[in-house]
């Protein structure tokens, strides 16, 4: 049975073959315009900043090196149940150096459309089991990000050797880029 995170609750990742599930819904009559989320992906090194330009995973590098972060696709709506994105991980193919990966959810084109978080809403992180099928640990984002067109969903960290997952859910007001920025 999946243990269900609160903000800042920290959990030992017991797979090291798993799935991320991303999901969320939108209030499409809000703002005229279909919204497009997009997960993003940051495998970090001790200094908190991106290994190198191809450990930024997004819908155009759908790929880490060695495969060890794989983001399955873009999904434009985020129409119907379930996971939205997915992101498919295997710690036994991760450098040896990266010692975080940072999993952000951002709105694009979101100052263009006037869009925000505080229009979504039922979003969720998740991690499964790949052997398994089993769902792990889930973390519900019950805040409203009322400016916020950015969110960190949660973190996956090394820490003494294991790997653990914390549910952070911190909006900020800028983009992608703002993320880019600030890991690299």
């Amino acid at each position: 049975m999946a243990i269900n995170l609160q903000k800042g609750q920290r959990e030992s990742i017991r797979s090291p073959k798993f799935t991320i599930g991303l999901g969320w819904d939108t209030n499409d009559s809000s703002t005229g315009s279909s919204y497009d989320l997009d997960a993003s992906v940051f495998i970090l090194g001790e200094d908190k900043k991106i290994l190198s330009d191809n450990h930024f995973i997004f819908y155009n590098n759908l790929k880490s090196p060695n495969e060890a972060v794989v983001h399955t696709g873009d999904n434009l709506t985020g129409d119907g149940d379930g996971d939205d994105e997915q992101l498919l991980v295997d710690l036994g193919k991760i450098e040896a150096n990266a010692s975080e990966i940072c999993i952000v959810i951002t709105i694009h084109d979101a100052h263009t459309k006037n869009q925000n978080f505080g229009q979504v809403r039922n979003s969720f992180i998740r991690i499964v089991d790949s052997a398994t099928g089993e769902e792990l640990l889930k973390y519900e984002l019950d805040e409203d990000f009322s400016v916020e067109t950015a969110v960190e969903f949660g973190r996956i960290y090394k820490r003494n050797g294991e790997w653990k997952f914390e549910a952070v859910g911190a909006g900020m007001k800028g983009g992608l880029q703002d993320y880019l920025d600030r890991y690299q």
